[in-house]
């Protein structure tokens, strides 16, 4: 049978790209050759009719429901979120990080910015600086002096308006509840279900809760969302390409992808959903053979500066405000250059240090590499292979980082006392550690994590020893001078050569098991390869009573170093935080519970005499959403067997709806969702929260597709029950998010679950 004989279903969207336009009231359509001729007299009554109430409100739709969305959202966002005057979460220094050393939280950071201490974030490789300069703000704002040490549970002092910065981070919070309402009117969504998406974003409970506190998530989230909108708003232009407001949507989408990238690099995920929507778009652009040569380089250019270049500039200019505050010394200072360090306020490196390095000097080597430590040993042995003292980096600063240069053993007739000579380029000497007296040392023994490398420890002592502690100095570059006869604080990157084996040291940045106290371990690689930086060294510090004081720190360490070298710092330290199988963390969850809404977390004490929260969405949300994404896989793949079937029951226009205001929010949602699947480190429940947006537009998107050509009756008693589900559900578990008062067993009523940890009931 002809495929042209078989029935046609309307299913699809109007014809045209008319999103963007005001909704007006619709008159009946006229039958064909029909002619009106109006009566006079209803012509005068008709002039002197105003218009109803209903129609007014009908045209005016566009203005008042993101009015009152956006009212609404604030007062959910802003009510009573002073309620609770102690730390809350991670406002605080992280408790269940705290006890391995791995650092401060949100609060903390702004008050590292209000005292402009140099901080290095473990966690930046997810948190980049914007997020936290907004923090700082907020408290700079509040008339905060950042004194306050922001420690899990203790109550906020009266100079710290911890309501006012509670108040400036729900704002990104609220505003996303309008752009949603915005986006899903940009996706051709009909008018009942931009009303059903914005509800869902306003009345989902952990968005709610996750905006009321200190914390990074609700400016994720708001970026999240930006650039979503801005993504749909560029899609509406394009067929008036490189007009204005073309260049405009192009830009800001380039912009939200900056901001969102630099407060959280989660911010890549939705980079990547534009990123792919870009490649399309140009690819369909490449395949259109009327278009000129010059206006595809045109759109490949623009897109280039847009989307790549401008995202790249901001994301650039949050770490050049990250170093113009962060002046003074603080507690980030080790996991940077020691030139970087040099020209912080308060510091100690370099400060009187001499220049040049001799043999006697007390000193402290620097690993150049990224994220590099201090070059350490300590009592402790090896419990395996030599069983020598172990060799390590470290970035803490004590007395354990201390060498003295001594002369290799065929010339220990030197004198230093007498004659302090200075050390240069391929010069052989022995490295002995302060503290303990003993040698430097390596030999065939392989090392005990990187077992391609040898063995790094220290051995014997000044007599005791043999030619295996002897190294050669190989001066690889010199930010001060080209003379390589003398190394130089600060200023000079060497290589250290193992005399006897031809090795190199190195610290590549992986870390000892506990044993050896979860520090960088050290090896002497056979891999000569000048350019890695794990294998350069210099000198930090220096002490020589011989030698004049002198003032490295007067060089500069370039901002693109600088740059580069904390953000490969950031994501090497990140890379190490993995769940403790021997530690258990309450808080935690895993990937699968996220979408079924097993879990919730707890932000705070359940005791009974603070104000309590608990993290936990609202439940046709979350399972609405996620059953929604398994019904658009089955209509895709229902439209997808008719079509080889040969039914054309879709028009153009309809399959542009299912691409762009389906397919896309599902691709959206997995790219959120499945690294936190493969990635090992430890996940909560707030890591859902971006994946969860493009859930909901989805589930908005299935409610259009599959209600849009229903009576009017059907799709209003649908609509109505869903909203009016959101709404109550919402308000059901209210208590949750702006705060629970009294007993925990009061609020057991909302336990569902055992799972859902809300009261001790």
């Amino acid at each position: 049978m002809a495929t042209n004989d078989r029935a046609a279903v309307a299913t699809g969207t109007e014809a045209g790209d008319a999103a963007r336009r005001r909704n007006v009231a619709s008159s009946e359509p006229l039958q064909s050759g029909t002619i009106i001729k109006p009566d006079a007299e209803d012509t005068k009554k008709a002039a002197k009719k105003s218009p109803s109430i209903l129609q007014v409100l009908d045209e005016w739709e566009w203005v008042i429901s993101p009015l009152i969305f956006t009212a609404l959202a604030f007062f959910t966002r802003f009510y009573k979120i002073g309620l609770s005057p102690i730390v809350t979460w991670d406002e605080a220094q992280s408790v269940h990080l705290s006890s391995t050393g791995l650092g401060d939280y949100f609060g903390k950071f702004g008050s590292h910015y209000l005292k402009r201490e140099f901080y290095f974030d473990v966690h930046a490789t997810v948190k980049p600086p914007a997020g936290k300069l907004l923090v700082g703000l907020s408290g700079y704002l509040a008339g905060y002096n950042g004194s306050f040490e922001f420690k899990s549970g203790e109550t906020y002092p009266p100079e710290v308006n911890y309501t006012f910065m509670r108040q400036f981070n729900a704002f990104w919070g609220a505003v996303c509840v309008p752009m949603a309402y915005w986006t899903a009117k940009e996706l051709n969504f009909r008018r009942s279900a931009v009303w059903l998406v914005t509800l869902m974003v306003l009345c989902e409970n952990s968005y709610t809760t996750i905006s009321r506190f200190i914390l990074l998530d609700s400016m994720l989230l708001f970026g999240t969302v930006l650039t979503t909108l801005c993504w749909a708003k560029f899609h509406s232009q394009r067929r008036n390409s490189f007009d204005p407001e073309w260049f405009f949507w192009l830009f800001m989408t380039g912009l939200s992808i900056g901001f969102v990238c630099s407060v959280k690099l989660v911010g890549l995920f939705v980079t990547a959903l534009v990123g792919l929507y870009t490649i399309e778009d140009l690819w369909n652009k490449f395949g259109d053979t009327k278009l000129p040569v010059t206006e595809l380089a045109a759109h490949f250019v623009a897109r280039v500066l847009g989307l790549i270049v401008l995202p790249f500039l901001i994301y650039l200019l949050s770490f050049a405000i990250h170093f113009a505050v962060l002046t003074n010394t603080g507690p980030g200072d080790a996991q940077m250059s020691s030139l970087f360090q040099a020209n912080l306020r308060g510091t100690e490196v370099g400060r009187n240090s001499p220049l040049e390095v001799a043999l006697g000097s007390r000193v402290t080597i620097k690993n150049m590499g990224y994220g590099g430590g201090l070059l350490h040993s300590h009592v402790q042995t090896f419990p395996e292979g030599s069983g020598q003292q172990q060799v390590t980096c470290y970035h803490h600063k004590d007395a354990n980082n201390d060498w003295f240069f001594y002369p290799n053993r065929r010339d220990e007739d030197y004198n230093a006392e007498a004659d302090p000579r200075f050390i240069g380029n391929n010069d052989v000497i022995r490295l002995i550690h302060a503290q303990t007296g003993r040698n430097l040392h390596s030999h065939e023994i392989a090392a005990p994590i990187t077992k391609a490398d040898k063995e790094v420890s220290c051995y014997g002592n000044l007599t005791v020893g043999d030619d295996k502690d002897h190294w050669k100095i190989e001066v690889i570059s010199d930010a001060a001078s080209r003379d390589r006869s003398k190394i130089r604080t600060l200023t000079t990157g060497f290589r250290l050569k193992h005399e006897v084996l031809g090795c190199y040291l190195r610290a590549g940045n992986v870390n000892l098991p506990q044993w050896g106290f979860k520090q960088i371990e050290v090896t002497c690689t056979k891999e000569n390869k000048p350019r890695d930086t794990y294998t350069h060294w210099n000198i930090e510090s220096h002490t020589n009573e011989k030698l004049p004081p002198g003032d490295p720190g007067q060089y500069k360490s370039p901002f693109l170093k600088d740059f580069i070298h904390l953000n490969v710092a950031m994501m090497t330290s990140n890379n190490a935080l993995v769940p403790d199988p021997d530690k258990q963390d309450d808080l935690a969850s895993q990937w699968w519970q996220w979408p079924i809404l097993n879990v919730g977390l707890r932000m705070c004490s359940w005791d009974d005499k603070i104000t309590k929260y608990f993290l936990l969405g609202n439940p046709l949300v979350y399972w609405g959403s996620t059953a929604g994404l398994g019904i658009f896989a089955t209509l895709v793949a229902w439209y997808v067997l008719r079509w080889q079937r040969g039914f054309r029951e879709l028009s153009q226009n309809d399959i542009d709806q299912i691409h762009y205001a389906g397919i896309y929010p599902v691709i959206g949602w997995f790219l959120h969702y499945l690294p936190f699947v493969v990635m090992a480190r430890v996940t909560y429940v707030h890591h859902y929260y971006p994946a969860l947006y493009f859930a909901i537009l989805t589930f908005g998107f299935l409610a259009d597709w599959f209600l849009r050509n229903q009576k009017k009756a059907i799709q209003y008693s649908i609509y109505a029950v869903l909203d009016a589900t959101v709404i109550g559900l919402y308000i059901y578990f209210m208590p949750i998010c702006w705060g629970m008062t009294g007993s925990n067993k009061k609020y057991s009523y909302m336990k569902w679950f055992d799972s859902w940890r809300m009261s001790d009931a």
